[in-house]
């Protein structure tokens, strides 16, 4: 069972719900509204990108595994937490935008594999005990608190070191601190800062110039996005000035990045363009899927940046290609669900787990 709570507060005079509320649907293809309007089926090429990027990440699972000495001090932490908090958060997103069939199934497989990584939240607990004031083990237990999974050690020492003076008062881009306030509003922490602002001393949230884009302040964009509507489960969330401002400028900066093949932040601002209270037309996206199902390889993977390796080259190391290839496997599914389907979460709440008996995968 997952239960919805109401949304805190995320800054004024945010989007309203798109439509007249969620419908239901019954695969993980598109099906008829209610209201019997003809809608256009789900574009086969996005359909096809999501179901081969999530077979090369299901076939690739064990690269994402924790080594034994994860909890070492000289351990990369981007090596080896990051890969694995990435499969959790965007293994969730593509089961809540999945509604049933192989592509949830696998899903909710990935989110096991993950989380019996962490031996089902103790590794983190550890981590969480050895680096106290390190926010990395907190985001990295949201994303599987959001997927149905609990360790109560865990939250209650989260609880504890989120009160201190120390944790509001860290240094911090403003960018990660409104990750790390969502982080804390999934896991039922009380935020410990107004998400407002930092949201507004973000480079999005100041409405910036739009020929100042560049890749590091689009993947901040992106984050804020992912943030803010809470990886696409709260649309409504969105500032409407903020969604107008990207509906405007978004598809240029697309553009520019699949023109770069710059494939990993293409991926991220097409799940952006999903995300919106209203996403951006298919009009508009579906060349840039074009370009993108195009720069896969032969096994679905899809390198960072970069020519395509369908040609038969050798494949690039996983480090170079597992997080475009998950991120265009979750921008596929997001995209499916927003603008040719029916995600199964609301769009007026955010959905926050129940206990860990929850199962994550299909409900028999």
């Amino acid at each position: 069972m997952t239960a919805a709570v109401p949304d805190r507060d995320l800054g004024a005079r945010t989007a309203g719900p798109v439509g007249g509320g969620p419908r239901t649907s019954s695969g993980d293809t598109a099906c008829p509204p209610a209201d019997g309007v003809a809608r256009p089926s789900a574009a086969p090429q996005v359909v096809e990108v999501a179901r081969t990027a999530l077979d090369w990440v299901y076939d690739h699972r064990s690269c994402f595994a924790l080594p034994e000495d994860v909890l070492a001090p000289d351990v990369l932490v981007d090596r080896t937490w990051k890969p694995l908090g990435e499969l959790a958060q965007l293994g969730d997103g593509i089961r809540r935008h999945t509604a049933s069939g192989p592509a949830r199934r696998r899903a909710a497989e990935l989110l096991e594999f993950a989380w019996g990584q962490t031996r089902r939240g103790s590794l983190l607990l550890e981590q969480l005990r050895a680096e106290p004031m390190s926010t990395y083990p907190l985001e990295i237990y949201a994303a599987f608190r959001s997927a149905g999974f609990r360790h109560p050690g865990f939250e209650e020492l989260a609880r504890a070191l989120a009160r201190t003076r120390s944790w509001a008062h860290t240094e911090q881009d403003p960018t990660r601190r409104l990750g790390i306030l969502n982080a804390e509003h999934r896991t039922g922490l009380p935020p410990h800062a107004p998400p407002c602002t930092a949201l507004y001393r973000t480079w999005l949230g100041s409405l910036p110039e739009p020929w100042m884009f560049e890749r590091s302040s689009g993947y901040a964009l992106t984050h804020v996005v992912f943030h803010l509507t809470d990886w696409g489960n709260a649309p409504h969330r969105m500032p409407r000035r903020l969604a107008h401002y990207l509906h405007h400028w978004l598809p240029a900066w697309l553009d520019s990045c699949l023109e770069e093949e710059l494939w990993d932040l293409a991926g991220e601002l097409l799940a952006v363009a999903a995300g919106l209270p209203t996403p951006v037309p298919a009009r508009i996206v579906e060349p840039a899927w074009a370009r993108l199902a195009a720069a896969q390889d032969a096994a679905g993977g899809l390198c960072e940046v970069g020519p395509s390796r369908r040609d038969g080259t050798a494949e690039p190391g996983f480090l170079h290609c597992y997080h475009s290839t998950l991120v265009a496997a979750y921008a596929a599914t997001l995209t499916v669900a927003r603008l040719y389907g029916v995600p199964p979460v609301s769009l007026t709440a955010t959905v926050l787990p129940g206990p860990e008996t929850a199962p994550p995968g299909d409900a028999p």
